[in-house]
Formats: structure tokens, sequence, C-alpha cells
């Protein structure tokens, strides 16, 4: 009995001696020099811009990502492929209006991170996309390398209530249809 008592003692003391060991990390985001792009496909054609990244982080333990989270500034959206005066303008104010992304009401995206699997900067990242108040998960591969977490999102807007133009919702568009799926390309530096 004495020795069982003994066994389960050290057992917990190397139990508690190894979790002493283990360390989380919480790493802010910086938002100045992470950079999100977005390019959205439309049957004639496709346009692209930026978002700006409100804040953030990533969590690790041990130097391997566990855990995180970032917002998006939905009011910050820019066209890159159109100058001014030639609908960049127009498009921009669409795309902040109710038949995109509504940022009046919807003023922010966020993402969080529910489950990574993965090691030594690549991981599969699982976690919780919420635009327009609707959320969906989805998974995602993620790098890590120099302080920077780089990810390829595929968006598919038609799960987020963004109706306008889709050929999910609507019938007949035509060349006027523009496709659900949008890529954002995420780089956080932290």
């Amino acid at each position: 009995m004495k020795k069982n008592i003994f066994k389960s003692a050290i057992i917990v003391v190397l139990a508690l001696s190894f979790a002493s060991f283990t360390t989380l990390l919480k790493k802010e985001l910086k938002v100045k020099t992470s950079t999100i792009t977005w390019k959205g496909y439309k049957v004639t054609g496709s346009h692209e811009g930026n978002i700006t990244l409100n804040d953030g982080s990533l969590i690790f333990e041990n130097d391997k990502l566990v855990g995180g989270n970032f917002s998006i500034d939905m009011t910050s959206i820019t066209v890159t492929d159109l100058e001014a005066g030639q609908g960049k303008e127009k498009l921009e104010g669409h795309l902040k209006s109710d038949d995109f992304f509504g940022i009046k009401n919807h003023p922010n995206a966020n993402f969080v991170i529910t489950n990574v699997e993965g090691e030594k900067g690549a991981y599969k990242v699982t976690g919780d996309l919420t635009i327009k108040a609707k959320t969906n998960s989805m998974t995602i591969n993620m790098s890590i390398a120099d302080n920077t977490a780089t990810a390829n999102l595929k968006v598919d807007r038609s799960k987020f209530d963004v109706r306008y133009g889709s050929p999910t919702f609507f019938n007949d568009l035509k060349d006027k249809a523009i496709y659900d799926e949008f890529d954002l390309n995420v780089s956080l530096q932290f």
C-alpha cells in the first residue's frame, strides 16, 4: 500500500514538474505592419484591394501555435485595381453598403482560432469567421516564420448573407454574376 502511495506521489510530482515547463505566450499582432488583401471574382473579371487589421494576438505554447484571434476593420475596405475617378470610389462605397458588407451595422469581421494541428511553422488551423454577425467554421493552412503568420483564405460570402449578384441567391444573372468565393491573403506580424 505504501509503495502505491509513494509511486503515485512521484508521478504527481513529475507531472507537475513537466507542467511547469509549459509556457503559454500571447503575442500581440502589429497592426501597422500586418497586411490583408482581398480579391473578388465575377464572370467578366475581378477586383482586388486591401483591408486593415484592427487588432489580434496569437498564442503559443513552447513555440507551437495553439490559439489566437484577429479582428478586421471592414470600414477600411479599399479597391486597388481601379484609379480614382475611374470607378474606385463607387465600388468601395458599394462594398461598404448593405448590398455587401453593411459596415454601418457590421464594422468588424473576426476570426477566432478553435483548433490547431501541426508543428514547426506549418499548421492546419480551424477557426470561427464572423462577417455581418454570421459565424461559420473554416479550416485553413497557416505558415509561421520570422514573427509572421501567413494564410490564404477562400471565403464563401453566401454563408455570411452577402447576396448581391450571387448566383446562389439569384437566377439569370448571366454576365452580371459575382462569384460567391473571394480570397483573403493574410500576413500577420507579431
